[in-house]
């Protein structure tokens, strides 16, 4: 963690840009970026807001050689579906869900006055990916989801599976017989923690050599976790970019391996992308479906972008102008918010560091700490996300706490990112002119604001506890200030 620009009593619940001077990439850029810029270089919490958002979703979005659209995100659920028996076979926590890899949806109206929602302003729900089976965070849904995928190909290929295989014929991917073939593979990933939780998990549990690149900021007990697990882990002295590059190189060397790619997988995005439809089934239930009088505002978390661009992508397709999605990004590593500017900037085409703007891509949200931003997941959000926020350490660890007090959950710091977004929206005159512009001012009352957590399940009980003890000592200092 980096405390050099951070001051434990600032909260960006009071403003959304610093008007301290910009210096490199900064002063190059146009003079009404000024002061964003200048927050993005000091390390301190700002609002972008995206000025190519289209008003109206495009049915078909362009990623690299590939239009995607609602059709995929259908293909991507459906291949959950057909992996259910096997799944629930592999893993027993799946047994009441019917294989099923699903999250609640949780309301939390105690928690909105600590966030800073006020009531006028909408009310305050939670989309529980922190407590997603078999991996531990919304890295089960892309990560598993390729790993499913590579799986069916195989199994098509070495005639495991007939095309148009029934659903209960996927249960023999756990018969020796697949686990032979399987074994020839090896899967492999580069990753701060998460992800390769569930790349690791998944191919282990099929037969297949699983191998996780994993960077220097990511947590011990995820190395310790996948070792129990059978899966290697290879760690490197770099960040998390360093790790991809070199299981990227390694994996080339390798016929028989697969390497999931977090920078540039489709299957990753539409995996993520497949929650959407679940959610949609949760939100009708509470009779909260998005219209234009109940407009859905929607807070991801966001590392290289591939998890929180696969459900924007998603939502943007199943509801259109009704969803507005944003990203939340450490002070210290938005790599998504300097990768938008730089479009916004200099048009399409650059894949601009943190490191340019002379942040440290240190913090406590490990599976945030990534320098470059995913150009894939760039281009599909290019004109369907709404804006980027960012968030110091001191608010994770803080709504860190507020969460546990207030909602009764427990998050890791990356999954607490969501919750300054509401606030950052609603309470900044940023966010507020952005709703003028949109026409959203006077539907706010109705709107649904949605916080998705992204990990927190399988953090040791100690660690958890330590991060507990530091949110709440912010909070108590937060409130005296």
């Amino acid at each position: 963690m980096n405390d050099s620009n951070s001051d434990p009593t600032f909260s960006p619940r009071d403003t959304a840009h610093s008007p301290t001077a910009a210096s490199g990439p900064a002063a190059a850029a146009p003079a009404a970026d000024a002061a964003l810029l200048a927050a993005l270089g000091a390390a301190r919490p700002c609002l972008w807001t995206n000025p190519l958002l289209a008003p109206h979703p495009p049915a078909a979005v362009r990623t690299g050689a590939k239009d995607i659209s609602l059709a995929d995100v259908h293909a991507a659920h459906a291949r959950f579906e057909r992996f259910a028996p096997l799944l629930q076979r592999l893993f027993p926590e799946l047994a009441d869900s019917g294989g099923a890899i699903e999250s609640p949806l949780l309301p939390a109206a105690a928690l909105a006055p600590a966030i800073g929602l006020r009531p006028e302003r909408g009310t305050l729900w939670i989309k529980a990916d922190h407590s997603l089976p078999v991996a531990g965070s919304i890295k089960a849904r892309g990560g598993i989801h390729e790993v499913l995928e590579f799986a069916e190909q195989l199994a098509l290929q070495h005639g495991l599976l007939a095309e148009g295989a029934d659903r209960d014929d996927y249960r023999l991917l756990a018969e020796p017989a697949a686990r032979a073939v399987f074994s020839r593979y090896q899967v492999a990933v580069g990753s701060t923690g998460n992800l390769g939780l569930s790349i690791g998990v998944m191919a282990s549990a099929l037969g297949f050599r699983a191998v996780v690149h994993m960077s220097a900021d990511a947590k011990p007990w995820k190395k310790d976790r996948l070792r129990s697990r059978g899966v290697e882990v290879i760690e490197h002295e770099g960040d998390y970019q360093q790790a991809v590059a070199a299981g990227r190189a390694q994996a080339q060397q390798d016929p028989t391996c697969h390497f999931v790619d977090d920078e540039r997988s489709l299957s990753l995005l539409l995996g993520y992308s497949a929650a959407v439809l679940r959610l949609d089934a949760q939100l009708r239930e509470q009779g909260i479906a998005p219209d234009a009088r109940r407009p859905l505002f929607v807070y991801l978390p966001c590392g290289v972008g591939g998890a929180p661009a696969g459900i924007a992508f998603g939502l943007k397709q199943l509801y259109g102008p009704h969803a507005h999605c944003f990203f939340a990004e450490p002070t210290q590593s938005p790599c998504f918010l300097v990768q938008m500017i730089g479009a916004e900037v200099n048009g399409a085409g650059g894949n601009p560091s943190v490191y340019d703007y002379g942040l440290s891509n240190r913090t406590e949200a490990d599976g945030l700490a990534v320098p470059r931003a995913s150009e894939l997941a760039a281009a599909a959000m290019r004109e369907l996300l709404s804006g980027v926020y960012t968030v110091a350490d001191e608010q994770l660890l803080r709504d860190l706490y507020l969460a546990k007090r207030d909602a009764g959950i427990e998050i890791e710091p990356s999954a607490a990112a969501g919750f300054g977004g509401p606030a950052m929206l609603t309470g900044t005159e940023a966010g507020q002119a952005w709703l003028a512009r949109h026409g959203l001012t006077d539907v706010m009352a109705t709107a649904t604001h949605l916080v998705w957590t992204t990990g927190g399940l399988f953090v040791p009980a100690e660690e958890y506890r330590r991060f507990l003890a530091r949110g709440e000592a912010l909070a108590g200092s937060s409130a005296r200030s």
